[in-house]
């Protein structure tokens, strides 16, 4: 079987979760031996480069793991864009960045969508146009987008092979603007979502968003649930002799993640509990406001900003933590808090996300209740066998979380589309 993959981002070229999960999926459909073209936008090395470049796994893979990948191939579409992080994308001074591109939706619902840039638009336009030519000389069965911005892609990949489009939501635009939508991007989901013949949604709680917002069919919309990399059930060495305890906040610094309500916790845990610093590891168009507000309640000072992190430094990161909160206010599933289980670090997750649907041995609240929030987070930080236990039950937990059965359904989902589309002639 051959699938044309359309995404957004892929490692080490990403800027969340979305990334992360396209790794594990791809990753573990091809163990199963699954053929992959891989379509993404890449970066511009320099004015010379081209709009399209036919690259192998090297470009993308650390050269142990090549082996695991060795049924993918990876198209590049040279773009600007990467979504979400527009700092990155364009470049110039913190002031532009500020003035320009970090509008958000408490201020200016209406100016929410600069968190993409201004020109997203035309560079998913852009996008959708160069699949269409790299699928024309393609041969595929079937065609799997990840998340808005490669649905017109797929959409028009399938008009023109008469292929079966499956559409993969990680993400909505009301998870991501809450009740105040971009009715373009909008849209956009909802002609991909009707066009596709099936949909993966990453948790029952998006589901349910797929339709009862966009107007889809139950029958049509399969739950998969992604997975976190293994490390066999041994929690990754902690680093000791912190004098302070840790609390890490990594995610996107956005509205979706909740980032005001763990600083207004922060706030009332220091009242109880002095010996506590904050980590918000991430970068997003509401760090400067997160500055600010956490200086403005006088606790500037134990809330540090470590921007966007990558490698090496977001193992550290959960490495130095001795509690993980991810207090987001709509969580289509939510990688990061198993991530943090994995490294040894208990977790408290916000009730309104998909992970809090399955996992079992995490503290949950409303993202809203920034008085239980701090309770639990000084519960955690206080009472070791507390932190003991959700940290050893929940390394164990995280076992049933494996891109490999992510992977297999997905296969399952290929073949029964496969089963029921007539032959083109």
């Amino acid at each position: 079987m051959k699938v044309f993959m359309l995404g957004w981002e892929f490692p080490p070229f990403i800027s969340g979760g979305l990334g992360t999960a396209c790794y594990g999926l791809t990753k573990a459909i091809s163990k199963l031996g699954t053929e992959i073209v891989f379509v993404l936008p890449r970066a511009a090395q320099s004015s010379h480069s081209s709009h399209v470049k036919m690259l192998s796994a090297e470009g993308y893979i650390k050269t142990e793991e090549l082996s695991d990948f060795q049924n993918v191939r990876f198209k590049a579409i040279v773009s600007p864009l990467r979504p979400y992080i527009p700092s990155q994308v364009h470049g110039g001074s913190e002031d532009r960045r500020k003035n320009n591109l970090f509008s958000t939706w408490h201020n200016n619902p209406s100016e929410h969508t600069q968190i993409y840039s201004h020109d997203i638009y035309e560079q998913v336009c852009r996008y959708a146009r160069k699949a269409a030519e790299i699928a024309s000389i393609e041969d595929f069965d079937v065609i799997h987008a990840h998340d808005w911005m490669t649905y017109p892609a797929g959409v028009e990949v399938a008009h023109l092979s008469g292929k079966p489009l499956v559409v993969h939501v990680h993400s909505t635009e009301f998870d991501r603007s809450g009740e105040h939508i971009n009715q373009a991007i909008y849209d956009i989901e909802r002609h991909g979502m009707h066009a596709a013949e099936r949909i993966i949604a990453v948790s029952n709680y998006t589901k349910n968003i797929i339709v009862n917002r966009y107007g889809i069919s139950p029958d049509k919309v399969e739950v998969v649930y992604n997975g976190v990399e293994s490390n066999n059930g041994t929690p990754i060495q902690r680093l000791p002799n912190k004098s302070d305890k840790i609390v890490l906040f990594l995610g996107r610094i956005t509205m979706q993640k909740g980032p005001e309500y763990f600083i207004a916790a922060a706030k009332k845990v220091l009242e109880k509990i002095n010996n506590v610093k904050f980590i918000m590891a991430g970068e997003g168009d509401m760090t400067h406001r997160m500055i600010e507000y956490a200086a403005w309640l006088g606790i500037g000072h134990k809330v540090f900003f470590t921007r966007f992190l990558r490698g090496a430094d977001v193992d550290r990161a959960y490495q130095m933590a001795d509690l993980y909160v991810m207090p987001s206010v709509s969580e289509p599933f939510g990688i990061a808090p198993l991530e943090a289980i994995k490294h040894g670090v208990p977790v408290l997750i916000s009730k309104q996300s998909g992970i809090a649907e399955t996992l079992k041995n995490a503290l949950k609240v409303d993202f809203w209740d920034i008085d239980q929030m701090a309770n639990k987070m000084v519960a955690v930080l206080k009472y070791s066998p507390l932190s003991r236990t959700l940290s050893e039950y929940g390394n164990i937990e995280t076992g049933k979380f494996r891109w490999e059965d992510s992977a297999a359904k997905v296969n399952k989902i290929y073949k029964e589309m496969l089963a029921c589309t007539p032959v083109r002639i």
